[in-house]
């Protein structure tokens, strides 16, 4: 039995490969990936909805998932990404995008330029011991910091199944969908946060949301044997459930909010 110390390590080394993972598969996670439902991001912009147009940091922007809702909600956007592969991806499908790379510890902005930080599916990544600063230093008076996530509905019976299905040998227990498990940390506990939840949908196959959950990073750290194992048994129960198991079909989606306006307006 390995000591506190060592099991620490080993998540940590376990962490830091996740957070690596997507990169080489860029091009699959810009095609099967759910974008962000409309009204979420409008919500996430509210405090800065005057602003015209409001100066958007898209942090951790991957291949620019929520990079497209910005653009279509009427931001000005600036794409952080710290994996050259995603950001290449996001740079070919956002061409007139100012995209750069950085990390959320260092961003790569000078101080007070942005109007809005918004991270989709990406908090989680950062170390907001170094994060938290650098938030405070980009963001301009009034700014506000936000975070989608996008969860599978597990409210529905074949959803939840299908989360049991998918589970491999490094998966972590996850709350109910709809519920953000917040780090404990000063940034949470010394500003004011809003939540909200918004319905939302990806229209997928058996065989795309396969492809979809292939794209997950707890199925990229494991061994090819057990990958091919559990996007086998991923694809099965699909295609034994009457609701996915021929054509099209919706995945019902909860997409989680926060928001907070991190500097007070001057």
């Amino acid at each position: 039995m390995g000591s506190p110390d060592d099991h620490a390590d080993e998540a940590l080394a376990l962490h830091i490969r996740r957070a690596g993972s997507f990169g080489a598969h860029a091009a699959a996670y810009a095609e099967h990936r759910p974008d962000y439902p409309a009204a979420a991001i409008r919500w996430a912009l509210a405090p800065v909805a005057d602003r015209r147009p409001p100066v958007v940091l898209d942090l951790g922007a991957g291949t620019g998932k929520l990079t497209q809702g910005l653009l279509a909600a009427g931001a000005s956007v600036i794409a952080v990404e710290p994996d050259a592969h995603m950001l290449a991806e996001l740079i070919r499908r956002f061409p007139d995008v100012t995209a750069r790379a950085g990390t959320a510890e260092v961003i790569p902005l000078r101080d007070d330029s942005v109007d809005a930080i918004i991270a989709g599916q990406a908090f989680h990544w950062f170390d907001l011991d170094r994060a938290y600063p650098e938030f405070l230093r980009v963001l301009r008076p009034g700014g506000v910091l936000a975070g989608l996530w996008n969860t599978d509905d597990d409210s529905v019976d074949w959803v939840a199944g299908l989360k049991t299905a998918a589970m491999s040998s490094v998966s972590a227990v996850q709350p109910p969908s709809g519920r953000i498990a917040l780090p404990a940390h000063p940034l949470f506990q010394e500003h004011e946060f809003e939540r909200e939840t918004f319905q939302h949908r990806h229209r997928r196959t058996a065989e795309s949301l396969t492809a979809t959950i292939g794209t997950q990073s707890h199925t990229l750290v494991i061994s090819p044997e057990e990958r091919t194992e559990l996007l086998g048994r991923i694809l099965d129960y699909l295609r034994k459930q009457p609701e996915t198991a021929e054509g099209e079909f919706d995945l019902p989606i909860v997409t989680s909010a926060l928001r907070s306006t991190l500097r007070a307006a001057d």
